[in-house]
């Protein structure tokens, strides 16, 4: 790697950083003051609130990657064109797709580590930070009690109305069928823990079985249910496709599928994570043909405003999609990769018009 390009990607590195950095600051300000409203609550003061907001920093870094980089890359391009670097670049031969590539490494970059934070430090730090606030206000973990989990292993499905923390249950329904479809069983536990050997150690339990001419009704202090469902499984059934982490959602996605269930949903969720993520390839050379022609002199505001643009038209065309979907049974694939491919449309054409 040349020493040119290793100075166009840290320009590009250093002016995204700076952009997250300030957008970060002001994300955390505001989720600071929608925190104020409930201080004074238990044992939740202005630390905890603190710490709640910068362990959810990084679920909102995840979201900005693709505008911040494209900000940045505006920024860092721009920069260079005031000062006529790139101009003496083009003349000592640096083609405008050989600039764009140097870019792309860049971007490769910011790839990665925006895969990383959102699939191995977001996820964790949001569920601390709701345990947290949970158990500083309360002195209990969270449990979803908003509705029932409905869940299918096979020929058993499993309701569970509460779940507190990642192993505990409660109001569990187990109903069981033959391969025909047939009713053998209705059962039902007050609560219920979950193990490593993928056993559900049932407390309380009652159950009917349905026999060929009659019913039997049966009760147990303690039963045994072996599932493949786990405590992460059944938080991924009811927690937003959007704050699963990618490995969850290709997880649920196997399991709906192999339960032959609708997976649509979390398919479209799995496909436009990937493509957000990928998108930074594209969104940061989308800079370079802005850097040339009219808006080479352009000042720092300007590029700004275009970025935020852009960014918005490219998260509106994949909210329309993503809407669009359930109307009009378009295919996941076609909804999460639609954007990133009138993206990558738009900047090879802008590319190529550069002179």
């Amino acid at each position: 790697m040349s020493v040119l390009s290793r100075y166009i990607i840290r320009e590009v590195l250093g002016y995204t950083a700076l952009v997250m950095a300030v957008l970060l600051v002001l994300t955390g300000l505001y989720l600071f003051l929608t925190q104020t409203d409930e201080l004074g609550i238990g044992r939740y003061g202005v630390f905890d609130a603190l710490v709640v907001v910068v362990c959810r920093l990084p679920q909102q870094a995840f979201t900005l990657f693709p505008v911040t980089a494209l900000m940045g890359s505006l920024l860092a391009l721009g920069s260079l064109a005031r000062s006529s670097e790139l101009i003496v670049m083009r003349v000592s031969g640096t083609s405008v797709f050989r600039l764009a590539g140097w870019v792309a490494v860049a971007g490769a970059i910011l790839t990665v580590v925006t895969w990383l934070t959102g699939d191995y430090l977001a996820p964790p730090a949001a569920q601390f930070a709701n345990q947290y606030k949970a158990l500083a206000k309360t002195d209990q973990l969270p449990a979803k009690d908003d509705q029932p989990i409905w869940a299918k292993d096979g020929n058993v499905f499993v309701s569970v109305r509460r779940q507190s923390g990642t192993n505990g249950l409660g109001g569990i329904q187990v109903i069981r069928f033959d391969d025909q479809h047939r009713l053998l069983s209705v059962g039902h536990a007050d609560t219920a823990n979950l193990n490593d050997s993928q056993i559900w150690q049932l407390h309380d339990y009652s159950e009917t079985r349905f026999e060929a001419d009659r019913s039997v009704a049966s009760q147990a202090s303690v039963a045994e249910l072996k599932t493949r469902l786990s405590g992460e499984f059944l938080g991924s059934a009811v927690a937003d496709p959007e704050t699963l982490t990618g490995h969850e959602l290709l997880r649920y996605v196997n399991y709906l599928e192999a339960n032959q269930l609708e997976s649509d949903e979390y398919r479209t969720a799995f496909w436009t994570r990937v493509a957000r993520t990928c998108t930074l390839l594209v969104i940061v050379m989308l800079a370079v043909p802005f850097s040339f022609g009219p808006m080479r002199s352009s000042g720092m505001g300007a590029r700004i405003v275009i970025g935020i643009l852009v960014g918005a038209t490219f998260f509106l065309l994949a909210k329309l999609l993503g809407n669009a979907r359930t109307v009009y049974a378009i295919d996941p694939l076609v909804v999460a990769w639609g954007p990133t491919g009138v993206l990558a449309l738009t900047t090879g054409i802008a590319l190529s018009r550069v002179r």
